[in-house]
């Protein structure tokens, strides 16, 4: 009997070590890293920390969330690309990371490839803004004005190369306008920058101004994305606007690297579409000017791979070189 037992313990071992890792140790069973590569206080941090608990209250485990600044947020998306690829690392990211694939020429890793695309859990607007005075109270009216003096108005955005001067910068392309770009280092610079008048219209985050839209010191004339954005049902979007096909959602999503297991990304996707179900969770994001919208894996993988070329072709063509 004695025999029998130790080859039966001997047999249940041998199967046990050549049994997946996923039948031996059902994730999660210990907390998951959630890296972002801006500083603390940011949208994407923000949004993270607003999905981070409750992740962790369906899933069993804590998602602790990392914050790894520098580099346009590649220098998080390099340390999960090359991290661990068994569901206890993940990266959450912005628009930016799309950007990011067209700015910086050194990236070390493929946006594309190198990632395993869980979902878009949030969107956000972003507005084409004027003084509260301009003489233009639409986007037709405000092309109109410029194409009347070409090389005479200013447009401001935060940065050289950011989300915001690429997306105006397709906007100027499309719309055919000679305006020149004013990078500031900041929204309230962006801000004051137009309540002085010193630039006609900036492109920046619907939210971001949203104390001085609020007080009539500004006013949105459009917003980029694809629908009106429930926050800003009076305000029009580029496609209404005469510009078809300009639809552009800033947003945030969740990715972990390439060749992690399919089951945890389905399992990760089914946990966050309940998490973003949850009133408390949607009103959080809607306080800061988001939209609560999960998109599938398949459908946020195609949205990247379009975006990089996107802003590729739109750097190309203004003819800023990647750093």
């Amino acid at each position: 009997m004695k025999r029998i037992a130790v080859s039966a313990a001997f047999v249940f071992a041998a199967f046990a070590i050549n049994m997946p890792a996923s039948a031996q140790d059902v994730w999660p069973s210990r907390p998951i890293r959630l890296m972002v590569g801006f500083g603390a206080g940011g949208g994407t941090d923000v949004a993270t920390r607003i999905v981070a608990e409750p992740l962790g209250e369906v899933l069993g485990q804590r998602f602790v969330v990392e914050n790894k600044p520098g580099a346009g947020g590649t220098i998080a998306g390099d340390l999960v690309a090359k991290g661990t690829k068994d569901g206890y690392n993940a990266l959450m990211i912005s628009t930016g990371h799309t950007v990011s694939a067209a700015m910086i020429k050194s990236q070390a890793y493929d946006a594309v490839k190198d990632f395993a695309p869980v979902g878009i859990f949030a969107n956000s607007a972003i507005a084409i803004v004027v003084p509260k005075d301009f003489a233009a109270n639409d986007l037709k009216g405000l092309i109109e004005i410029i194409k009347k003096d070409p090389g005479k108005y200013n447009y401001a955005t935060v940065g050289v190369g950011s989300t915001q001067h690429l997306i105006a910068e397709l906007f100027r392309q499309r719309a055919g306008l000679q305006a020149q770009a004013v990078a500031f280092r900041t929204t309230g610079e962006v801000v004051t920058a137009l309540l002085r008048k010193d630039v006609a219209y900036a492109v920046d985050l619907a939210h971001a101004v949203r104390g001085q839209v609020a007080s009539g010191e500004l006013k949105l004339i459009a917003v980029t994305t694809g629908k009106r954005f429930p926050s800003l049902p009076n305000v029009p979007t580029m496609v209404e606007s005469g510009m078809p096909g300009f639809e552009i959602n800033g947003w945030y999503g969740m990715v972990y690297p390439a060749g992690v297991p399919k089951d945890i990304v389905v399992k990760t996707h089914k946990a966050l579409a309940e998490v973003v179900s949850r009133d408390a969770v949607r009103k959080q994001l809607e306080n800061i000017g988001a939209e609560a919208s999960l998109s599938s894996s398949e459908a946020f993988g195609n949205q990247i791979a379009e975006e990089v070329t996107r802003w590729r072709e739109v750097a190309k063509t203004a003819g800023l070189e990647a750093q």
